[in-house]
């Protein structure tokens, strides 16, 4: 196939509204956004009506946050929650629906649970998650309003703050869930001295390898939104989740046929990729 001749032709029909950048912008990149477009479509629709959705696996993790909340219950001591660093963000969203699910079993067996806020907007919200729990369970006057605290907007002022009650609550076990920097080390190692049950899931790959070190399970990256949309069965989450494994798998298969072809001397994969 004529790569060249192809990208001649189009670039008189494409020019005034395609444009190619230092970042190689091309027409094939348009036409694998589309594709994830109608993607995210379809399964928004789907979400919508009564198929069936896809199945999410039961990730690990999931089980240690079980093993996490069972011990705190056993040995009367809390549990320390850190829904994240940022605002309202995608990780922040997806933190607070794993803290829900904690919400709803400390509320069952009388668990104390310290949420810790560097945003006072974050805490507005969480609180009224953890509240709705309690309520849910009938245990309306267990709600404890001071266990919900907005300690510092500033990052290591916030991180010393959790530091602090993980030290003099003696907590059994600590989650670190949501976007976190340099401050991931530090909550992770004092949860380390105290003994408590650690389970972290973060969006960035930085402060994986410092998580992977000190907590006793930690969620790759994007099992993050995949614990939120299992906990929940949010049929959104779910679709939502599917329409990037279909476009990731496809970049995949791509680069394993070009990756294939390149070995034998042909860059067809490459030049397809790169076209106009």
């Amino acid at each position: 196939m004529d790569t060249t001749a192809l990208s001649d032709a189009l670039r008189p029909f494409l020019s005034s509204w395609l444009r190619s950048d230092s970042n190689r912008l091309s027409f094939t990149a348009f036409i694998f956004f589309a594709f994830f477009i109608t993607m995210v479509i379809y399964y928004w629709r789907m979400s919508l009506g009564e198929k069936p959705m896809p199945k999410l696996r039961r990730i690990p993790g999931l089980d240690a946050l079980d093993e996490s909340i069972g011990r705190a219950t056993e040995m009367g001591r809390p549990i320390v929650f850190v829904p994240g660093m940022s605002g309202f963000s995608a990780p922040t969203y997806a933190a607070l629906t794993i803290m829900g699910y904690v919400a709803d079993q400390v509320a069952r067996y009388d668990t104390r649970m310290i949420v810790c806020y560097r945003y006072p907007e974050v805490l507005a919200v969480g609180s009224s998650i953890v509240q709705t729990s309690y309520l849910e369970q009938g245990k309306r006057d267990a709600f404890r309003a001071d266990d919900h605290r907005f300690l510092s907007s500033d990052q290591f002022g916030y991180a010393s703050g959790v530091c602090g009650i993980l030290q003099r609550e003696r907590a059994a076990s600590q989650h670190i869930f949501g976007s976190m920097a340099a401050e991931a080390i530090i909550l992770a190692e004092v949860g380390n001295v105290v003994g408590a049950i650690q389970i972290a899931g973060q969006t960035g790959s930085l402060q994986q390898p410092y998580l992977f070190a000190a907590c006793d399970y930690t969620l790759m990256v994007e099992e993050l939104y995949v614990a939120s949309a299992y906990l929940s069965q949010d049929r959104l989450r779910i679709g939502m989740l599917a329409a990037q494994d279909i476009s990731k798998s496809v970049l995949i298969i791509l680069i394993v046929i070009g990756a294939f072809l390149m070995t034998f001397g042909s860059n067809f994969i490459d030049r397809i990729l790169t076209l106009y």
